[in-house]
């Protein structure tokens, strides 16, 4: 084992870099408060701002995937396609079936240029998290508590703010509502039975609403929907603590471009259009596990340098005042000092890793598990 792969492995180093990625965060987040006097006087502005400001943050998380783990990703579609890439506002539908689906999906928003202004339809317990949904708040996030008679007007609301942004936009939609697991897939089948929908066997039923009222209230705004399938070679399940150990995996991404105006107008007949498209899905998943490819021309677009140059900015800014402070606590010989400092870094330690447990399967919602239930 190389020096470098040794230190990927070490507690010591995720704690410093769960450091750099919280405190860099927390000013992040204060620079974000005081930009708010900007959006009475240039809205356009603050959204500028803060797209820079959110980059700042996300891009230390696609650091992770793309320098520390070396994790390759491969678009499979076609050069028309890939041509449009950063050049339009876009829907993006994508499988939740993996702890770092949305890392994936950044990666490649930060290849071509729309990592800041990359937009979600977020569950609102994510506005409470530090940094996560703090950032989210100030990029106009839309939130909703996945209860559309509670929900529609505040993501209709949401949606139509965002109806004059000045960046290129990808707003991505979950439309599976949660992530994958064997029992959400059973429950979500016997619900689609009891509707006479056609079953999925590596999705769940995809709810309707949110994308039919993103697609209603974007429409002269968004010029696609960008349906994105994946899946990593080696039947790998990857996992954020995975990449933070320096774990390399081989993601592929299968996208396709569906031109706004060919989804029907019509709220039923658009769900239609849903259904259709994950069975579609299902049969490119399953493709991918007979032969291990997708469909269509490969494309790798490189890796920029900006997301490694932003980190080592904040490490350099953050760790050099660290090193100093600690060697004074542990120079001083005193014990208090001392047990507060190791207090410090363990409770550092615990905020980093509840952190990274919000990414996990096991640890995600309930939401799925009990919808037959509550049909029945």
């Amino acid at each position: 084992m190389g020096l470098i792969a040794f230190l990927k492995t070490q507690f010591i180093v995720h704690l410093l870099i769960g450091f750099v990625f919280v405190v860099s965060g927390f000013i992040i987040n204060f620079i974000q408060l005081c930009t708010l006097i900007l959006w009475p006087i240039n809205k356009q502005f603050y959204r500028r701002v803060n797209c820079r400001l959110a980059y700042s943050l996300w891009s230390q998380l696609v650091m992770l995937l793309e320098w520390w783990s070396g994790t390759e990703c491969t678009l499979f579609s076609d050069q028309a396609t890939v041509e449009k890439f950063g050049k339009e506002h876009v829907i993006i539908i994508l499988n939740h079936n993996f702890e770092i689906d949305f890392l994936c999906g950044w990666t490649m928003t930060e290849r071509f240029g729309v990592l800041g202004s990359s937009k979600v339809l977020a569950k609102k317990e994510l506005l409470y998290v530090p940094l996560i949904g703090w950032t989210w708040y100030f990029l106009e996030i839309v939130f909703c508590k996945r209860r559309w008679e509670e929900d529609r007007d505040t993501v209709i609301k949401g949606l139509k703010h965002l109806a004059d942004y000045p960046e290129y936009m990808w707003f991505l939609l979950y439309c599976e509502g949660t992530r994958f697991t064997e029992t959400k897939h059973r429950i979500s089948m016997e619900v689609a039975e009891s509707k006479g929908l056609p079953k999925l066997k590596y999705h769940l039923l995809p709810r309707t609403k949110g994308f039919t009222t993103a697609v209603q209230c974007l429409r002269g705004t968004v010029s696609a929907v960008y349906d994105v399938t994946l899946n990593f070679r080696g039947n790998k399940n990857p996992s954020l603590l995975g990449i933070l150990y320096g774990k390399k995996y081989e993601a592929d991404m299968c996208v396709r471009r569906f031109p706004l105006e060919d989804i029907p107008l019509d709220e039923k007949e658009a769900a239609k259009w849903l259904h259709r498209l994950y069975q579609e899905k299902d049969a490119l998943q399953e493709k991918y596990n007979q032969e291990g490819t997708f469909p269509g021309e490969q494309f790798k677009p490189p890796r920029r340098p900006w997301t490694l140059l932003n980190f080592l900015f904040w490490a350099t800014v953050l760790l050099s005042p660290l090193f100093k402070f600690g060697f004074g606590i542990f120079a001083s010989g005193s014990l208090l000092l001392i047990l507060a400092f190791l207090s410090f870094v363990g409770a550092a330690s615990l905020g980093v890793r509840r952190l990274i447990g919000v990414t996990e399967i096991e640890k995600g919602s309930s939401y799925g598990n009990q919808e037959f239930k509550k049909k029945k």
